[in-house]
């Protein structure tokens, strides 16, 4: 049986709790999560570098997911051009039964490896692109059947999955396994499983933008001006960056159209 569909003996009796003793075991399970992303973090460095390699070619980064990995990986690179000023097609989501499965349980929609496919070639994708796999139980066959035509396109790939071994690790260049174990509810794996995929894709594409230029020391100089919280933040960030008030950098910024790497250009700051 599956890791993440085994019981967990810890909550058998979870419907008898306390509230707080619930609240309490749970906390306690999700220090799974990150105990599981360390263990693997020599796998997350090596899928950050391919991911890189893959943007300064000018590829890009397709995330393959169902259910909850699905609208995990849709979660993180939708997140991507707001933080990091990249165009929407840098970072791809791709979701089994497409973006109403985000809001609309489509749980069958798993099972067609016909449309994993179809939805990859839709993109038409080269040999600069990677294609990253990302399965709880690791054998999801909408995902497996994208990343298994994705290697015969050329294109490298990744995988991110809660068990080992498991179908769509045989088809990844690079092999994530977060062991989040059992879950608290059994087979919830938008729980400690879902837990772990967050982090690692955040990680995975977080690095990624600083290893190609889209970070200055750990602040995000790519934003755009596009509400008065970012106007804001982009003026913390440019008075921090040169060392001047925050009314000098919203003169800087307007002089220079709003644009943070020309502000600090002009200060000679990179």
């Amino acid at each position: 049986m599956l890791k993440t569909e085994q019981r967990n003996p810890r909550t058998t009796h979870i419907d008898k709790m306390s509230t707080i003793e619930m609240v309490r075991i749970i906390n306690d399970e999700n220090r799974r999560s990150v105990e599981a992303v360390e263990a693997a973090l020599d796998s997350v460095a090596k899928a950050i570098d391919l991911v890189a390699a893959a943007f300064e070619k000018g590829g890009r980064l397709i995330y393959f997911g169902a259910g909850t990995s699905g609208r995990i990986a849709m979660m993180d690179a939708t997140e991507c051009p707001p933080t990091y000023g990249v165009d929407p097609g840098m970072v791809v989501p791709v979701m089994a039964g497409g973006e109403k499965a985000f809001l609309h349980a489509a749980e069958n929609e798993e099972d067609q490896a016909d449309c994993g496919e179809n939805d990859l070639l839709a993109l038409t994708p080269t040999a600069n692109d990677v294609i990253m796999g990302i399965s709880a139980s690791g054998g999801a066959a909408y995902v497996e059947a994208a990343m298994r035509k994705a290697k015969s396109i050329g294109c490298k790939t990744l995988s991110l999955a809660s068990n080992h071994p498991c179908k769509i690790s045989e088809l990844a260049d690079v092999a994530i396994y977060t062991d989040t174990g059992a879950e608290v509810i059994t087979g919830s794996t938008r729980m400690k499983a879902g837990n772990a995929q967050k982090f690692v894709l955040n990680m995975i594409t977080t690095c990624a933008m600083v290893k190609t230029g889209k970070v200055y020391e750990n602040m995000m100089v790519n934003l755009k001006p596009t509400n008065v919280k970012l106007k804001g933040r982009m003026c913390r960030i440019v008075a921090d960056a040169c060392g001047v008030s925050e009314e000098e950098a919203l003169a800087l910024l307007e002089e220079h159209g709003f644009v943070i790497r020309e502000v600090l250009k002009a200060k000679g700051k990179i």
